[in-house]
């Protein structure tokens, strides 16, 4: 059950990635470039290959924790797939963001935003890292109270599958129902954008009603600028995987203090001991004044 979901579909997104080329070319337009989509599907594949071990990790932990300490023995009733759902993609939601204000876990997730391209090929850049580093755990409340772990890894799953479709810029907005409860390509362009007014917002997976609720939604007002504040000039994909890890490494050999060094691991992205870098709240009160 582990990544098959996943695998079925790699046929579908090299199809559809080829497609998306094919009608952008003919558009003219420039919201594909063959290297950059390369080092998205090199990134896919080796977020595959690794996925092999530390799935096994992960869905290990699951049935750890369900078969040894769950506090329910809820079964697998419609009710308890109702529940999963909600549970796992409001899950989604706060580690997601988590992943944007802590720098320990932004240096896994920042993989999937280093293409300055926004097309179904980025859908692809996934993190190498995101497991080893621990952030399954997030999810192991729900195995905790009793749903099974196969519902649970569904529901991831079909979360990514979902996601898939919504990297593209040749759709332009859902209809207003659609817009209002569902992520969409235009949200979620939102959330790659470098422009200061989009950095850290529109965190959803499936549904966008959890950034309304929790304050992190914006609306897509202008095409954005995508990829990092400061871009990663490579399409090596080892080099875009392990590149901030590496930037964490430095940085805390040249702390000053052990408050520093807390500073760069657990701080938000872009602090820095100095000052030198600013993190997206810096950036905003700068704005203002």
């Amino acid at each position: 059950m582990g990544p098959t979901l996943i695998l079925y579909a790699v046929p579908f997104f090299l199809f559809t990635v080829l497609l998306e080329s094919y009608i952008v070319y003919k558009m003219h337009r420039d919201y594909v470039e063959a290297k950059d989509s390369m080092t998205s599907i090199g990134l896919g594949l080796g977020n595959l290959g690794i996925g092999f071990v530390t799935k096994a990790i992960t869905f290990g932990a699951s049935f750890y924790v369900y078969n040894n300490w769950k506090l329910f023995d809820l079964g697998q009733t419609w009710p308890v797939w109702v529940l999963a759902f909600f549970g796992e993609d409001l899950t989604y939601y706060w580690v997601h963001r988590i992943s944007h204000e802590i720098r320990f876990y932004w240096a896994s997730h920042m993989v999937h935003h280093s293409s300055p391209k926004y097309n179904l090929a980025a859908a692809l850049r996934q993190t190498w890292t995101g497991n080893l580093s621990g952030g399954f755990v997030f999810w192991l409340w729900l195995p905790l109270i009793g749903v099974h772990p196969f519902i649970v890894m569904f529901f991831q799953q079909t979360s990514l599958l979902y996601q898939y479709w919504i990297h593209t810029e040749l759709i332009n907005k859902m209809p207003r129902w659609f817009e209002y409860i569902l992520n969409t390509p235009s949200h979620h362009r939102v959330h790659h954008g470098t422009d200061l007014d989009y950095l850290d917002t529109n965190y959803a997976g499936v549904l966008i009603i959890w950034d309304r609720m929790f304050g992190s939604f914006v609306s897509e007002n202008q095409r954005p600028q995508y990829g990092l504040t400061k871009q990663i000039e490579s399409y090596n994909p080892a080099k875009i995987a392990f590149y901030e890890w590496v930037q964490i490494v430095k940085d805390v050999a040249n702390a000053k203090s052990m408050k520093a060094v807390f500073g760069y691991i657990f701080g938000p992205p872009g602090w820095s001991e100095d000052g030198s870098r600013l993190t997206v709240t810096q950036m905003r009160e700068q704005q203002k004044k």
